[in-house]
């Protein structure tokens, strides 16, 4: 079956989450990692809790309430500028190295993002990164007022190209992201960035599991959900092979 249509995951798929690590080191030394780790698990936690509950709020406001969760359980007091400060780093996350190439190296596919990010945090984030000069679409899943991994937010890829799932390559790097895809019906790209080997070897080697290392083993490895990726590669730069 011929893609039509490369459809991405944004927040650790095409944008490396963990640089807001050294802003909110800055922010708050010595507690800038294990910050960066919690918030992160809280703010996919809240997600999901929003849509079982049908509480819908928008994506940044679960990312400042993730945020908030995170400093109060840490003891940390904090000034409002301190605390706007790390959250803009949402709107300007780092690019992975190899994902502007590897968007060009698919064309003449159409491209989009399909995002848990609320309209202004993407249109801010693309913008910044320069992704907008290659992305046929930006999608938010606002438009469903619920999260990924419900199908209704895997809809609006078809709403939005017109497409069947089975023309559609979905990449993302969140197994829990690439279980919803596939569960609904479309082609799967997982980027594997760790492997099950790398992240057994972290654990063994080291007498305490770091903060990163604990969030590397529940948030990159493969779910057992009953849905694989229909491709495995290491890399952004990969795709052009499998697409």
């Amino acid at each position: 079956m011929s893609i039509k249509a490369v459809v991405f995951d944004a927040y650790g798929t095409l944008y490396e989450i963990q640089s807001v690590a050294e802003i909110t080191e800055d922010a708050f030394p010595g507690y800038g990692e294990i910050i960066t780790q919690i918030w992160r698990i809280k703010q996919l936690e809240y997600t999901w809790l929003r849509s079982l509950m049908r509480r819908y709020q928008d994506f940044s406001a679960v990312t400042r309430d993730s945020l908030a969760y995170t400093l109060r359980l840490l003891g940390l007091a904090y000034e409002g500028e301190a605390f706007e400060r790390v959250i803009e780093k949402y709107l300007d996350l780092d690019l992975y190295p190899d994902a502007a190439a590897a968007l060009a190296a698919l064309k003449p596919r159409k491209l989009a993002i399909l995002s848990n990010g609320s309209p202004d945090m993407l249109n801010a984030l693309v913008r910044n990164s320069g992704l907008d000069r290659l992305l046929d679409a930006t999608i938010s899943v606002d438009a469903k007022k619920v999260f990924k991994p419900s199908p209704e937010a895997y809809t609006l890829i078809g709403e939005t190209f017109g497409t069947r799932p089975d023309e559609v390559l979905f990449v993302s790097s969140n197994p829990w992201d690439v279980a919803g895809a596939k569960s609904f019906g479309l082609n799967v790209a997982w980027i594997e960035r760790v492997t099950p080997e790398a992240m057994a070897l972290a654990c063994v080697e080291n007498e305490l599991v770091a903060p990163l290392t604990m969030y590397k083993a529940i948030r990159t490895q493969m779910d057992e959900l009953g849905f694989a990726p229909d491709h495995r590669v290491r890399a952004l730069s990969e795709l052009p092979t499998v697409a």
